[in-house]
């Protein structure tokens, strides 16, 4: 049975999730806001990144559509939901999305070497689509 598609949905999003999406926007961690602020406006190598991007059932950190890179950012309740966030992560490889994770802690005292992975990542996609 082939199935409709009823709008622009991304990767089966619905409408709630695509509110929750934009309500988060509006409400970063404080981690989230200062990689944001580096990765907006193109201003890490020209790469364009959007900000609570939802994927099907997800809403993923940060999203990079010309490398397929998914950026989460992860704070301590993370160490308690591990199970969750891999199963997660191969759900997102899955789809074809390359998933590097950072904690809050080395987003904050380290934004350089965390901005230095997400360029050779991003690189090493764009040379081997």
């Amino acid at each position: 049975m082939l199935m409709q598609k009823d709008s622009q949905r991304i990767r089966g999003t619905t409408k709630l999730i695509e509110q929750s999406a934009r309500q988060l926007r509006q409400q970063l961690t404080p981690a989230e806001a200062h990689l944001w602020r580096a990765l907006s406006r193109r201003q890490l190598a020209g790469l364009k990144f959007r900000s609570q991007h939802p994927v099907g059932r997800f809403i993923v950190d940060f999203y990079c559509p010309s490398c397929k890179l998914v950026i989460e950012v992860d704070g301590d309740v993370h160490t308690q939901q591990q199970a969750y966030d891999q199963a997660r992560t191969e759900q997102l490889q899955a789809f074809g999305y390359q998933v590097l994770r950072f904690t809050n802690k080395a987003v904050l005292n380290s934004l350089p070497t965390v901005l230095e992975e997400i360029i050779k990542v991003a690189e090493a996609k764009s040379n081997h689509p």
